[in-house]
């Protein structure tokens, strides 16, 4: 028979366990404690080294007899609480409708949300996973990716993921995220000559270069959008130079911008592209490019079609398929099989007095329920 959990008596549990990102520990005993007695196999790892590490993933499944796998991903970390809180970020408390405490909608909510539904949904129905990292909001080097990893080395291949991103704008399931843009960060060092300023023919001024590369990278218009994506921007986000005296020509100048792209590009694409124009005004510049994920898409289809059904069917609310924002761990698992995130709503994530409706909570369970239930369903 199916069992009962109340989903924000667990919310309540997670957030109570601090674990601002990377997450180890308690908030993992917690979730371990919750899906154990449901019938899922856990296994808990730590992988990765300082900087980016360790980092605790959790993968826990619950196998059925029927043909399809199911999973569920998401992240128990969380940002720092800032100061200025109301209460304890750290100490859930329910404050009229609301449940304030960090983690409350990003992510631990969600995840509360899902363990209450796959409880509710029988063990023979089909088979259920979930993948959850310690890392999603850090550098996210030895979170989903190790849990991928780990998976594969096991031979565990879910059918389709919903990732429990708090996707909902205004009201509980008004958006799914099909899709992602990318994001690539990219360093330009220019070198010089440093020199008194008095004698510039005697030092060669690295900033005026810089400037020369900046304007010609913010000259692009990499496209115009498509169907599904908005346009692609570039954005400078740093200069720097660290220069402390007024009479002193530097000896470099850096600056640092990000490019947010639709699947019209790829990111080793438009580091070249800047790698490009900076060669062309020096040389001897420096280019270094970071992606963190490639633009992604999961046309509109049977996993889409069955989570829209199960948000209409508890809220009566219409769906829009978007791909706006900014990245999550389904940037990865779209590799996997067909992805969406769908969660609570997101106007108080990363805020001061993060909150979500308790009445949402259980809507949301039942919303997860219906999606599996569809899904197990065929």
């Amino acid at each position: 028979m199916p069992t009962h959990i109340d989903p924000v008596t667990l919310a309540q549990a997670l957030i109570a366990a601090p674990s601002v990102t990377p997450a180890t520990g308690a908030v993992f005993d917690v979730l371990e404690a919750a899906l154990t007695p449901l019938g899922f196999t856990v296994e808990r790892f730590i992988d990765g080294i300082e900087p980016d590490g360790p980092v605790e993933n959790l993968l826990a499944v619950r196998r059925g007899s029927g043909p399809v796998h199911f999973g569920f991903a998401g992240h128990l970390d969380v940002v720092p609480p800032g100061v200025g809180w109301t209460g304890d970020a750290f100490a859930p408390e329910i404050r009229g409708d609301l449940l304030y405490g960090r983690g409350a909608v990003d992510m631990k909510g969600s995840i509360a949300a899902f363990v209450a539904a796959a409880a509710a949904t029988p063990v023979d129905a089909g088979t259920i996973s979930l993948i959850i990292t310690g890392d999603e909001e850090g550098p996210a080097i030895f979170g989903t990716r190790a849990l991928m990893e780990h998976m594969a080395g096991r031979g565990i291949a879910p059918d389709m993921i919903v990732v429990g991103e708090p996707t909902s704008v205004n009201r509980l399931g008004d958006m799914v995220k099909i899709g992602r843009r990318g994001s690539v960060n990219i360093w330009i060092d220019v070198p010089g000559t440093q020199g008194h300023v008095a004698y510039p023919h005697l030092a060669d001024n690295p900033i005026p270069k810089l400037v020369r590369i900046m304007a010609a990278i913010d000259a692009v218009a990499l496209d115009e959008g498509n169907d599904w994506f908005q346009p692609s921007n570039i954005e400078f986000t740093d200069i720097e130079v660290g220069n402390g005296a007024t009479n002193v020509i530097p000896a470099s100048a850096r600056a640092r911008l990000s490019i947010r792209f639709n699947d019209q590009h790829k990111g080793a694409d438009l580091v070249a592209m800047v790698e490009r124009i900076a060669h062309e005004v020096e040389p001897a510049a420096k280019v270094l490019g970071k992606i963190s994920g490639e633009a992604f898409l999961t046309p509109p289809g049977e996993l889409s079609g069955l989570v829209a059904e199960a948000i209409h069917a508890e809220t009566d609310v219409v769906a829009e398929m978007s791909t706006t924002g900014g990245t999550s761990d389904a940037r990865f698992l779209h590799a996997l099989c067909p992805v969406v995130e769908f969660g609570l709503t997101n106007a108080t994530m990363h805020k001061l007095d993060e909150a979500v409706a308790v009445a949402d909570l259980h809507k949301l369970t039942a919303i997860y329920r219906g999606i599996l239930m569809r899904a197990f369903m065929g």
